[in-house]
């Protein structure tokens, strides 16, 4: 398990470095100065110059992409180009806002999507079985986007126009300011990230269990006498949690490194709109230490899932 571990950990570096060595040279060769973006439009070409030097834009790719390396081993992504703030700074600051809104919108698609999946599977073809993919269908054909503008429309405007406030509009409220405020601000973009992916799961559940619920060992378990629902639930349920598991590390990874859409719906200054922000300003320090972030999330992922894999099966840590 140990050298299993080790393994990805350093395969998860490779991947780290050949990454941000694509991306700093990708805005390397882009179009768009950002001596102009910050200068403007009336900028003279000595004070344009003036800036790249001062960006340590006016040094060979090569220099500027070890002197970045070099920082950022120390934990210095840099600074912004726009307000001048360290990077990391930045990202730690949006980092809650982005992780509360994944984590329990976790939370809700797993108890959502699990249990419809597992019931899906119990009864294939029965009208239960059809409400399941009635569901799994909805909550796929419904873009995160729209589903957030009805939540909107549905659960704040309409009660609004009747002098009712049940959810507010949007925002972010740390929990350091109490768990109520917190979480109420956060119910409507938790339903709204949580619906689309409850299908994702409640159709992998349903199609994983199925296939489980038909080897031979859990014939064997059913002909010993065991009852449906331990057969269901500790044999069956236990062997599709690797897939499940398998898909959660990767979505989980990627919403961490900025679940952008959810965020600009319900204006919740995360990570996802601070990468909107330096996109369109051209800011390529913070582009850069937010995909290195997203990156690095995906690596702990892949270890996490890695290590829950050898718990769940322990053949793995044979290998």
């Amino acid at each position: 398990m140990i050298r299993l571990v080790g393994s990805r950990v350093i395969f998860g570096a490779i991947v780290l470095i050949a990454l941000s060595m694509f991306v700093f040279g990708l805005f390397f060769i882009a179009p768009g100065d950002p001596a102009r973006a910050l200068g403007g439009d009336q900028a003279t070409g000595e004070l344009l110059a003036q800036i790249r030097i001062q960006l340590g834009l006016d040094q060979p790719i090569s220099v500027q992409y070890a002197t970045f390396v070099g920082h950022a081993v120390q934990g210095d992504l840099g600074f912004s180009y726009h307000s001048q703030e360290s990077v990391l700074t930045l990202i730690v600051e949006r980092l809650p806002a982005t992780a509360s809104l994944v984590v329990g919108g976790v939370v809700v698609w797993l108890v959502i999507g699990i249990p419809i999946g597992v019931s899906s599977a119990k009864f294939p073809g029965t009208v239960r079985d059809r409400v399941g993919q009635g569901f799994t269908l909805v909550g796929l054909s419904f873009p995160s986007f729209v589903l957030g503008m009805l939540m909107l429309f549905a659960l704040y405007f309409l009660p609004r126009q009747a002098g009712l406030t049940l959810f507010p509009p949007g925002g972010y409220v740390p929990l350091s300011e109490g768990f109520g405020p917190w979480a109420w601000h956060l119910v409507l973009p938790w339903v709204t990230l949580a619906l689309v992916n409850a299908a994702i799961y409640a159709r992998l559940t349903r199609g994983q269990l199925i296939e489980v619920l038909g080897e031979d060992y859990i014939r064997t378990a059913r002909a010993k006498g065991i009852s449906e629902r331990r057969v269901v639930y500790k044999h069956g349920l236990r062997s599709t949690l690797t897939a499940i598991i398998t898909q959660l590390g990767s979505d989980v990874a990627m919403l961490l490194g900025g679940a952008i859409i959810t965020e600009q719906v319900f204006n919740l200054q995360g990570v996802g709109a601070l990468a909107v922000t330096a996109v369109t300003a051209q800011d390529r320090p913070v582009i850069i230490g937010v995909v290195l972030l997203g990156g690095t999330f995906v690596v702990v992922a892949n270890v996490v899932v890695d290590i829950l894999y050898g718990l769940l099966d322990p053949r793995i840590r044979l290998a």
